[in-house]
């Protein structure tokens, strides 16, 4: 129970890899808030905030779903007002609401570069700034969901890794900035198996993980002390390596096929030469 009592506020934690972290995070003895932008059900998407609060009070421990749209500060300011006033404190922020889209820059739609520009890194820099005073009166965590910084970032892909770089940096600076809240950046090294990869054919189910790894690695990052941990835009097999997990084969999407680095060489062919 490594997160006993914590409140723990996860953006776009209807599925996916914020789902799987709301319940790794609620079997540690947190309570979750729960945020997305709608808390009906999608045409082809599975699930819903309400089935992952169900989820989460069938393991013992309390659930606030909360719609809400990244992109508006007024609804943010709310989503945390929300929880302060449900729970009386805020321990930590996942920042994992997310937009991808791809193009090269010159066919790039300006509508869609907002669009990921609004979700990615001001959704993450208004539920940062909004959950601030609340995370410094007990200490804090603040996680988003994105990568190393690289110099070979990968062609047609420049808008959003311009948004996911800018939530990397948002991350240090809360680090830098603040005395009793860490700042974390977490990516995962493989694909992994989501909407979005399975959508967007990011890769295969060979080359994919679940998304219990990042979970796993979210929990470990919020268990630290936050007085103590120092800022590293960290990588999922990193995180959980210091913990002495090395044996990876359990996030296998295929049981008999270990994936390769897909994530990374998206980003960076080099990735192991070049990220920071």
């Amino acid at each position: 129970m490594r997160l006993k009592d914590k409140v723990v506020l996860i953006t776009g934690a209807s599925r996916g890899v914020g789902a799987a972290c709301a319940l790794a995070c609620a079997r540690e003895g947190a309570d979750l808030v729960l945020a997305a932008k709608s808390m009906e059900p999608h045409p082809t998407l599975s699930g819903t905030l309400p089935e992952v609060a169900d989820a989460v009070k069938a393991l013992g421990r309390d659930a606030l779903p909360v719609s809400v749209d990244v992109r508006f500060p007024e609804q943010v300011e709310a989503m945390v007002e929300k929880a302060v006033a449900h729970f009386g404190r805020l321990d930590a922020l996942v920042n994992n609401a997310g937009a991808i889209y791809w193009s090269p820059v010159g066919e790039h739609s300006i509508k869609r570069f907002d669009l990921v520009m609004g979700v990615n890194v001001r959704g993450a820099f208004l539920a940062s700034h909004f959950a601030m005073p609340h995370l410094r009166k007990n200490g804090g965590h603040v996680i988003n969901m994105s990568p190393p910084i690289c110099v070979g970032a990968g062609a047609g892909k420049a808008p959003y890794l311009v948004s996911k770089f800018g939530m990397t940096f948002l991350a240090q600076a809360i680090d830098g900035e603040e005395a009793n809240v860490a700042g974390h950046a977490l990516w995962p090294v493989t694909a992994i198996r989501t909407a979005a990869t399975e959508v967007f054919g990011l890769g295969s189910p060979e080359q994919w993980r679940t998304v219990d790894i990042l979970a796993d690695a979210t929990v470990e990052l919020l268990s630290r002390d936050p007085a103590t941990s120092t800022f590293r835009a960290w990588l999922d097999e990193e995180v959980l390596a210091e913990t002495g997990i090395t044996d990876f084969s359990g996030y296998r999407c295929v049981p008999d096929s270990e994936p390769e680095p897909f994530s990374m060489q998206l980003i960076d062919p080099d990735w192991k030469r070049t990220w920071t």
